[in-house]
């Protein structure tokens, strides 16, 4: 059914088609109609940065930036869902159009720039949501705020998610940001880090719960970066790190169409760098700090490969632009039919 209205979507901006999914999902979800897109996921329960889920395969942040479409998201089989990015302050983002289709590629590429409500809409938005599984909340900064008062953006949003968020996502590595990846450097990432880890820890005692806090980083990393970056998330005691956001590279795409388009790539051109990074930080990190895995999912054999280079979880999102929600259980039984 979803190649049918694939057709359909991609005769529409980007852009535009991606809230008119959404609200569709919204519409199946309040009719009950939702198996009509999505088949159930098989159980497949696992323990991560100290939560349950029903299963490893989640939903990355970007999708669902405000967290409005929580509950008929979380109806695709989705073992975890992951909203934002938020900021402390609404912003539009950057100009249209700023998504772009590479179909040849199954790729995407965007330039959206953390445009978002704010994070009390956020908040609003995800208290009444009825979803009571784990939901991650990816926070970041505005673009108007300088890195050297980063950490102030970042404190306000960890303070004001905390007690919604089954976990937060601390996001310095998407490129559609100006400066913002400059925070992954190794003395302003340990600085910006300890001082995140720090208001962790206090909102963990006034909250009676602690919630574990990851780090997003890049896939265009150098290896002394990331052995830097390894370094910082052990000696911080962070709970866990997201390998990759999307990638500025254009050497898989070069001569297609759009190609040219700043923003960052995802799809299936980054899942081999996305993925080597991820195997990377599991050999710095061995089992100290937990790595979910993300960047060029298609298909089930695609989530066994990020297990296999060390993830504990994966996570979706390019690949249902061109696979759909049967995507979610098809990863799902991938990795289930890989532990039997």
């Amino acid at each position: 059914m979803y190649g049918l209205l694939r057709h359909a979507l991609f005769r529409l901006d980007a852009e535009r088609a991606h809230d008119l999914t959404l609200r569709a999902l919204d519409a199946a979800g309040r009719v009950g109609a939702t198996g009509l897109v999505a088949r159930r996921a098989a159980d497949l329960p696992v323990r991560a940065f100290g939560l349950e889920l029903p299963n490893p395969v989640g939903l990355a942040a970007g999708l669902d930036k405000n967290a409005a479409h929580v509950d008929a998201l979380a109806a695709l089989g989705f073992g975890f869902i992951e909203v934002g990015t938020t900021t402390p302050r609404a912003q539009a983002g950057n100009p249209k159009p700023r998504m772009f289709r590479l179909p040849a590629h199954e790729a995407v590429i965007n330039r959206l720039g953390f445009n978002n409500e704010g994070v009390d809409a956020l908040v609003r938005n995800a208290e009444r949501a009825r979803f009571g599984g784990v939901l991650g909340i990816n926070i970041g900064k505005n673009k108007d705020t300088p890195n050297e008062r980063a950490v102030d953006d970042y404190l306000h949003c960890l303070e004001r998610v905390y007690a919604r968020a089954s976990y937060v996502t601390v996001n310095i590595s998407s490129p559609n940001t100006q400066g913002l990846r400059d925070l992954q450097e190794e003395e302003t990432l340990r600085r910006f880090i300890a001082t995140l880890r720090e208001a962790q820890e206090r909102l963990a005692a006034r909250h009676g719960a602690r919630k574990p806090m990851l780090l997003k980083i890049a896939p265009d990393l150098t290896e002394a970066e990331l052995d830097a970056i390894a370094e910082v998330l052990v000696s911080c005691s962070v709970d866990g790190v997201i390998c990759t956001n999307t990638t500025i590279a254009r050497d898989a795409v070069a001569g297609a169409r759009h190609a040219d388009e700043t923003g960052g790539l995802s799809g299936r051109p980054v899942f081999a760098r996305s993925t080597a990074v991820l195997a990377g930080m599991v050999r710095r990190l061995g089992d100290r700090v937990p790595v979910i895995g993300v960047g060029g999912i298609l298909s089930g054999a695609d989530a066994l490969a990020k297990r296999e280079a060390g993830a504990s979880l994966v996570q979706l999102y390019t690949g249902l632009v061109y696979r759909g929600p049967a995507l979610v259980a098809e990863c799902v039984e991938s990795l289930r039919r890989s532990m039997r």
